[in-house]
């Protein structure tokens, strides 16, 4: 019973541990001043990144060479150019970015749009290539 007693509290304090680790992405806020696009990185391993990302303006057009990105509206309002066609978005919307599609985002509501963006695979940076205008 004591084995028994200490694995039961042994399991309670990791998740315990656990739950206090899982960030509430509603209550997330960017630091008070920060250029254009503030990132915060949630999680990653070799197979995806998790960010929470804050847009003020644009994001200008590029494209991910290894990788696709899902992106799910948080707050705010905004267009996006995927590829060949432009469309609006707003909370609560999905969006799926294929492997080296070229993409960008015009911010339209008053405060900054704030997303959820999984990578997958792993981002690292290396693979984002601007486009020229």
């Amino acid at each position: 019973m004591k084995n028994l007693s200490l694995l039961l509290f042994s399991f309670f304090l990791m998740n315990t541990v656990l739950a206090q680790d899982i960030p509430n992405l509603s209550e997330m806020q960017p630091p008070a001043e920060y250029d254009n696009i503030h990132v915060e990185k949630l999680s990653s391993d070799e197979r995806a990144s998790c960010f929470v990302i804050w847009v003020k303006e644009k994001v200008a057009a590029h494209r991910h060479e290894t990788h696709s990105e899902s992106v799910y509206v948080l707050e705010g309002t905004g267009t996006m150019t995927l590829g060949d066609r432009s469309f609006t978005f707003k909370k609560g919307d999905y969006i799926y970015i294929p492997i080296n599609t070229v993409h960008a985002v015009e911010v339209t509501s008053e405060n900054a749009v704030q997303v959820l963006s999984i990578q997958a695979p792993e981002f690292l940076g290396k693979d984002r290539v601007f486009q020229e205008d």
